[in-house]
């Protein structure tokens, strides 16, 4: 069986990487497009702080959680490298007693049922500020132990270096879905032609003009985040714990003695690939109100990535209706590093024959209906 995945971010690779480990014919294309989500994403991996998820979305990022561990050691076998994903817990702040009593009762009762979530125990300021040093003196935290990061462009490296070890290839270039009769049976580059028996669409925010030649209108819209990195010179971040407060903001610590700090969630930004003003602004204050202590960093890049939203906010996943050998992956808004492995995972698993583990149905593409 040929499956050609459109798209080489988390969600396209872990999708290329698990059909080659099925023992599938995998092809990957990629435009490389600027602004790749995968590429600028700080890479939490901590769904059980999430204050939005709930329900069957809950339970995606949960498993996508735990999946993780699983992954990781398969991965870094295959390909030879180390993806880059550690535990080093995660820590929810606010100066409000009230939100945190709230927070440590949703967490908690998230933590005692998942199987890696790990402990969940109240800090003050001072503990907080132990684990996270620049953060502002009056910010208590609710600590999550399970907690992980990964740097996304690692991972991303990883787990296409590990499809290409099982025999997968890789073509740079703008595909467009090629059609016999009613079915797709492949794609065209601009030098080529290649068939397949099935294709995947992961191309994130660019998935929907993929489509548009089927007469599918595909509900994702680019939405531009703008996340920044810091330097702290001779500082050892590398046990930083994430930091998560009640905003949609965050902060993020990785060796080398960088933090990231974002991100703006511009919804209706188009493909607009620029570090705006505004958009700087937003990340600095939100950044240094939690952590003022990184007022003296030095400030090293600002990058840009446009996340696949979905009209409703849950994942794109699953066959066309009328076109089942197209797969779509894609969907994912803030959440692809986190979702994305394991996402790969399961559209692997229904490419290749076997039924998922969970109750993909409420996730096929085509549920949403644009005007």
């Amino acid at each position: 069986m040929r499956v050609i995945v459109i798209g080489s971010g988390i969600a396209g690779a872990s999708t290329a990487y698990h059909l080659a480990r099925a023992g599938a014919d995998v092809v990957v294309v990629d435009a490389l497009h600027d602004g790749r989500a995968t590429d600028a994403g700080a890479g939490i991996v901590s769904p059980w702080t999430s204050r939005t998820l709930d329900g069957f979305q809950y339970d995606l990022a949960d498993r996508s959680g735990a999946y993780y561990r699983e992954l990781v050691g398969q991965l870094e076998e295959d390909s030879g490298q180390n993806c880059s994903f550690e535990i080093v817990g995660g820590m929810v702040v606010s100066a409000d007693d009230d939100e945190l009593a709230e927070v440590q009762q949703r967490v908690g009762a998230r933590a005692r049922i998942s199987l890696y979530a790990g402990t969940v125990r109240r800090l003050d300021a001072a503990e907080a500020r132990e684990l996270f040093p620049p953060l502002a003196p009056g910010f208590g935290a609710v600590h999550v132990t399970g907690a992980g990061r990964v740097d996304g462009r690692v991972l991303r490296a990883a787990l296409l270096n590990a499809a290409v070890a099982r025999g997968a290839r890789f073509h740079e270039g703008e595909a467009r879905l090629r059609r016999t009769g009613d079915r797709v049976d492949g794609v065209e580059l601009t030098d080529r032609a290649i068939e397949a028996d099935a294709v995947v669409v992961a191309a994130g925010a660019w998935s929907s003009a993929l489509l548009e030649p089927l007469g599918v209108r595909l509900a994702v819209t680019p939405q531009r985040g703008q996340i920044s990195h810091f330097l702290l010179p001779d500082v050892d971040t590398s046990a930083w714990p994430v930091v998560l407060p009640t905003s949609s903001h965050y902060l993020l610590a990785f060796p080398g003695s960088r933090v990231v700090a974002g991100a703006t969630r511009e919804t209706g930004s188009g493909f607009d690939h620029r570090i705006t003003a505004a958009g700087q602004q937003e990340v600095l204050d939100n950044a240094l109100g939690v952590a003022p202590g990184l007022a003296e960093s030095t400030l090293l890049e600002t990058r840009i990535g446009f996340r696949p939203l979905s009209a409703d906010g849950a994942p794109l996943l699953g066959p066309l209706d009328e076109h089942p050998e197209v797969y779509v992956v894609s969907g994912f808004g803030p959440t692809g590093l986190t979702l994305g492995p394991y996402a790969g995972y399961l559209a692997a698993t229904e490419l290749t024959g076997s039924a998922a583990p969970m109750d993909l149905s409420s996730l096929r593409p085509e549920r949403i209906s644009l005007p």
